[in-house]
């Protein structure tokens, strides 16, 4: 009984568990330096900013080198999105060395490295080598982040009652660091200075092969993080790697460990999933892999809806496909456009049902995006900037059926008026929307002033502009003087339709003139055309 307690404070596995865990320690493999002539990285796809970090670092005494992702993209000759660097300094060292450092997280201690300033700022995350630790050596607690911060305070490494590595911040050399990452195509680390490629795991020889392999017992590695299950088909989506036979075995079966991770970091991998420039890819292989239900609560949601051949289908895929392009093209995407389109549906159903009831149509909208928010996003990390994208998104589209008077200025003067606009122009490819409206107010966008006028006096000779959610204003008297246009009429949305008529037999209500103001009171001097307001596509920031 003592011999097992002593065995138990020492995290050494008891008799009848040795065969168990006997497979399931992290193999810590062998160093192997790879020169640049089998290697092939081409130094013109690295970030100065990062190989900087790093030679800082490597200046003032410390080993250094660019690691992770990024050396698995740079291996197969893409560009990363991010570079991330890993050093045996302490992050109070590496703080030390920079100007604009900050120590984050609690779960595992890292640098944030930034340069630049504004929407042009870089971070450069630099990580210290971290050790081993067993599950068994690392100390229990009972419930998650949230519910055991008291528990955890002043402890460096501890898990939770299935084995969820809640806190690792226990440093070590670079051979145990490679161990505890998650693939062998991620335990790699690159030297700009020397063009050497550590390599412990082959993970070489994997990249080049296009395959996915789980560093030791792909059970215990999906159990010490569940969000493994996730990444793994990232990127296999992202990369079109093959995901090897025994990584992929626990998948399924490992899924429900995901119901353990915090809402807010399930949330994020979701949002990487869909944003890394392959989301049709990534949900073809959720669905493969038996995942694209249970998993995420917001794709339950629009999924379930989303059936083959549905107008929630089709306008869901052009967003995605929208998104990837972007991607591809180098262009900004935020979240908050992404998950306006995968939710407009739900909103747009609550929307119509409040308004049956009497609602006013602004203020049923209002009361919808509340509903469906709370509902499908709920508590998370950002939640305060991402309602408010979103919700200015939504709010937008029935101001897109006002061109009349000021409301058009008003409106392209928004600073998110471009996503908005971008949602429109979804909406209308997907057939929900008036095409010309989209085309409308993408010329009134780019016009000059007297263009801009131009096609908001065909609106106004058409007799029928759109207000309101989409209802037209009530044509002018038939005696009115107000004069038509022989070009306008054709081209102003429900243009052809028949004029509603006075109720009771009374004489129809005369149309209300607006004044107009003189030309070129609006936008300026300049008769050119204006500068767009922020850049093109569904940037928000």
């Amino acid at each position: 009984m003592i011999r097992k307690f002593i065995d138990k404070l020492l995290g050494k596995p008891a008799a009848g568990d040795k065969a168990a865990t006997k497979g399931a320690r992290i193999p810590l493999g062998k160093r192997v330096e790879v020169p640049a002539s089998e290697h092939g990285i081409d130094p013109s796809l690295l970030d100065e900013r990062a190989v900087r970090v790093v030679t800082t670092l490597q200046d003032a005494g410390y080993e250094a080198y660019i690691v992770g992702g990024a050396v698995r993209d740079l291996l197969v000759s893409r560009r990363p999105k991010d570079f991330d660097v890993a050093t045996n300094a302490t992050p109070e060292q590496v703080k030390g060395l920079f100007r604009r450092a900050f120590i984050i997280g609690r779960r595992f201690r890292i640098v944030h490295v930034i340069h630049g300033r504004g929407r042009d700022h870089e971070v450069i995350e630099v990580s210290t080598f971290r050790a081993y630790m067993d599950a068994s050596a690392a100390e229990q607690v009972e419930g998650n982040e949230k519910t055991s911060k008291e528990d955890m305070a002043g402890k460096s490494h501890v898990v939770d009652a299935s084995g969820r590595v809640l806190r690792d911040n226990v440093w070590g050399p670079q051979i145990e660091d490679a161990a505890r990452r998650d693939f062998t195509v991620n335990a790699m680390y690159y030297d700009p200075r020397s063009q050497i490629v550590v390599d412990y795991h082959q993970g070489l020889k994997d990249a080049k092969a296009k395959t996915l392999r789980m560093i030791g017992d792909p059970e215990t590695r999906y159990r010490e993080d569940p969000v493994r299950i996730i990444r793994v088909i990232r990127f296999a989506a992202k990369l079109g790697f093959t995901i090897e036979p025994k990584t992929l075995k626990p998948l399924r079966t490992m899924s429900s460990l995901l119901a353990n991770v915090p809402a807010s970091r399930l949330f994020d991998e979701m949002i990487k999933l869909l944003q890394t420039g392959h989301a049709l890819a990534s949900l073809a292989e959720l669905k493969k892999q038996g995942l694209d239900r249970g998993v995420f609560p917001v794709l339950d949601a629009v999924l379930a809806h989303a059936t083959e051949g549905s107008a929630r289908e089709k306008f869901v895929h052009l967003a995605l496909a929208d998104t990837d392009r972007r991607v591809a093209e180098g262009k900004a995407v935020a979240p908050s456009f992404m998950l306006a389109c995968m939710l407009w549906h739900d909103v747009e159903a609550k929307w119509v049902k409040l308004r049956e009831q009497g609602e006013h149509p602004m203020p049923a909208l209002g009361q919808a995006i509340d509903a469906v928010f709370d509902a499908r996003i709920g508590d998370i990390s950002g939640r305060g900037k991402l309602a408010t994208d979103m919700r200015e998104i939504w709010l937008m589209q029935p101001r897109f059926e006002r061109r009349n008077g000021n409301a058009p200025y008003a409106l392209v003067d928004q600073p998110r008026f471009r996503a908005g606009f971008d949602f429109l122009r979804l909406r209308a490819d997907a057939g929900e929307a008036p095409a010309d409206l989209a085309e409308w107010w993408e010329d009134f966008s780019l016009g000059t002033d007297a263009e801009r006028e131009a096609l908001i006096e065909a609106v106004r000779e058409s007799g029928r502009p759109r207000r309101g959610g989409g209802a037209p204003r009530r044509a002018a008297a038939a005696g009115a003087t107000a004069p038509q246009a022989d070009a306008a009429s054709d081209d102003a949305p429900g243009g052809d339709e028949a004029a509603p008529s006075s109720e009771g037999g009374e004489a129809p209500r005369k149309r209300r003139r607006r004044r107009r103001k003189p030309s070129g009171s609006r936008g300026g001097d300049s008769a050119g055309a204006p500068t767009p307001t922020s850049s093109p596509g569904h940037d928000v920031d």
